[in-house]
């Protein structure tokens, strides 16, 4: 009996060593892949990989493994990865927030064409927030997942929360404040602009969309002085305007000098120029086939000729 307890000791003993010289190997491993991960991601997510086959209970490592996965938008494997750090923390929010967030991704890549739905991103979201209800993101991307849903009133509270969690975060307010003029509650969505904007430093990447959504907003609203203030905004902070979407800056701006009493003539054919340069001779041609045309007439209908 005695010789037997040994050699159960005995094999408990090498076992354990063998646990333990997998964790260390895993954790040098995981270092390894942590010098990698800036100048070669692949060579990275292959040390992980190795680090979470030899060491699948540490979490962490599997949270490097998750980060590396978003940045290379590998969303099935971010989900396959979320799933197994769920089991190994379950109150690790973050864990649930990425699992809805690459199925959202998902879903939006399927277009319906078969694949992951927008409604199977719900509930890691949901998990999420019940988790870790100061998770501004998850509020953020439930709202995105929501609006896909036709639920509407369910987005408003969503993005609201979002934004009443992090108000310091603008690029919660535009989606907000676009679901508010979808819904022709214009004078809610002009509030959550300019308040979106109070908080906006110099700089800020999303100022251009803001001033522009204000813009339009107090276009439809009537106030084409307000309207040609935030389409000037909106023009200053975009610089060159080179970024996908910011060329049409000039073709609002134009437009609406256009519009002005009397009009901005010189001004607007300016920039109705530079939109039909930029845009209408360009790869985005056929994207803003309307303004294209529009831009001419516009320029005619002031006495000028675009350039």
């Amino acid at each position: 009996m005695k010789s037997s307890g040994l050699w159960i000791a005995a094999a408990m003993t090498v076992f354990a060593m063998g646990c333990n010289r997998n964790s260390i190997e895993a954790v040098n491993l995981s270092n390894e892949g942590d010098k990698a991960k800036t100048s070669n991601p692949d060579e990275a997510i292959s040390k992980y990989e190795q680090a979470a086959n030899l060491d699948p209970d540490n979490h962490r490592i599997l949270w490097r493994l998750i980060q590396m996965y978003v940045k290379k938008e590998s969303w099935p494997k971010v989900v396959e990865t979320c799933s197994k750090a769920e089991k190994k923390a379950p109150t690790y929010a973050t864990y649930n927030y990425y699992h809805g967030m690459a199925l959202a991704r998902q879903a939006g890549a399927a277009k319906g064409a078969g694949g992951v739905s927008w409604s199977e991103a719900k509930g890691p979201l949901e998990e999420a927030i019940k988790k870790d209800p100061n998770l501004a993101d998850a509020y953020f991307e439930l709202a995105e997942v929501q609006l896909h849903l036709d639920d509407e009133n369910g987005a408003l509270a969503n993005y609201t929360k979002a934004v009443s969690t992090k108000p310091d975060e603008t690029q919660y307010y535009g989606p907000l404040a676009e679901l508010y003029i979808r819904l022709n509650l214009l004078d809610n969505g002009e509030q959550v602009l300019k308040e979106g904007l109070s908080f906006a430093k110099d700089g800020d990447k999303h100022l251009f969309s803001l001033h522009s959504l204000l813009g339009d907003l107090q276009e439809k609203k009537g106030n084409l002085s307000g309207a040609v203030s935030s389409y000037e905004a909106a023009r200053k902070s975009c610089g060159n305007c080179t970024e996908p979407g910011q060329a049409i800056a000039f073709f609002n701006l134009g437009a609406a000098y256009a519009r002005t009493n009397p009009p901005r003539k010189s001004e607007a054919v300016q920039q109705l120029s530079s939109f039909q340069k930029v845009v209408c001779r360009g790869a985005a041609a056929a994207r803003y086939a309307d303004q294209c045309s529009q831009a001419q007439q516009i320029a005619t209908s002031v006495g000028g000729q675009l350039q």
